[in-house]
């Protein structure tokens, strides 16, 4: 597979791997499936892992730290914090005090069992907090040898300057896809101009580009889209003709429509990294495909046109999840 950069030097693979569903979020967890994922990610050519203190409560972290102690290999891990749950609940408060900021870092290093953290995101901004001192507490954990690099995760661009101003943001990750396009306006913008690199979440919007879902889906037990305003019966099937319109094309190029989706993104910029999550090997090799597959011009123009005709319908999180977002 072939690198991009993010920021001024970290190199990672052009696709990275989502852990967070192997954690919590999209129903059961099962470690040895998940280790098998893992493992076939490095042989595959992925050499970004992503992950956060909060997924599963700590158990994320964990999961990844035994498999970098087992296959002991030469990968990048960014990992988040700053999402403060209690074990058992989804309930959740956000800490970016300095404070909070080393005693996260030093629980993530030991469950990740490495000495340095690649890239470490601010995975909510607090507002009661300053950007400024959330970012000089971020620096003297570079200086000191703990981070490598500092993220930001759905931040706006006013907060994204400020940030940048105190100490160099690497990368920004934030939800981006065909279905979701809101860092168009200002934010890529923004990353841009600052020499930032942009790693989108959720890139096949939560499975919904892959056309795997209508108004007649039921979510298992386990499955937040379950609760998420896009992902109603109503909405799904108002969002069908940007799912159909990918099935098109995909058919079109005897490919998935997960690959036509990733490959989009992929063609924004060399400065995005994609990180679609799963659980699953044979998605996983799914996702894997589209590093190499070249959508012509006219291919791209199509879909310009598909997005230009389309507005996504429902919000992407509950009231109170959207509270977070361009924060």
């Amino acid at each position: 597979m072939q690198n991009r950069t993010l920021g001024k030097d970290l190199t990672v693979s052009a696709i990275g791997l989502g852990c967070m569903g192997m954690s919590e979020f999209y129903g059961p967890r099962d470690d040895v499936e998940a280790m098998t994922v893992l493992h076939r990610a490095v042989d595959l050519g992925i050499t970004f892992f992503d992950t956060a203190d909060t997924y599963g409560n700590h158990h994320n972290e964990e999961l990844l730290g035994r498999f970098l102690a087992e296959k002991k290999t030469d990968v990048r891990v960014a990992t988040k914090f700053g999402i403060v749950r209690r074990p058992g609940e989804y309930q959740r408060r956000i800490d970016n005090s300095p404070d909070y900021i080393r005693q996260a870092c030093e629980a993530s290093l030991r469950r990740l069992r490495v000495e340095c953290i690649d890239l470490y995101y601010v995975h909510r901004i607090d507002p009661n907090s300053s950007i400024e001192a959330t970012m000089q507490a971020l620096a003297d954990l570079v200086a000191e040898g703990k981070i490598a690099h500092v993220g930001l995760s759905e931040v706006s661009a006013l907060t994204l300057r400020r940030a940048h101003s105190v100490h160099p943001v690497t990368a920004v990750q934030t939800e981006y896809s065909l279905w979701t396009r809101d860092v168009e306006s200002e934010v890529l913008p923004a990353c841009r101009e600052l020499g930032i690199g942009f790693v989108p979440y959720s890139p096949l919007g939560r499975g919904f580009l892959t056309g795997e879902f209508h108004r007649d889906t039921v979510f298992a037990e386990g499955d937040v889209r379950g609760a998420l305003p896009r992902f109603t019966a109503e909405n799904l099937q108002a969002n069908q003709p940007l799912a159909q319109a990918v099935a098109s094309l995909a058919h079109s190029k005897s490919c998935t429509p997960a690959q036509i989706a990733l490959a989009w993104l992929l063609a924004q910029g060399e400065d995005i990294v994609p990180i679609p999550g799963t659980k699953r090997v044979l998605h996983l090799e799914d996702n894997v495909g589209a590093a190499t597959l070249a959508l012509t011009e006219a291919e791209l123009a199509d879909l310009s046109i598909a997005l230009r005709n389309f507005r996504a319908v429902g919000d992407r999180y509950t009231e109170a999840g959207m509270k977070g977002v361009n924060a």
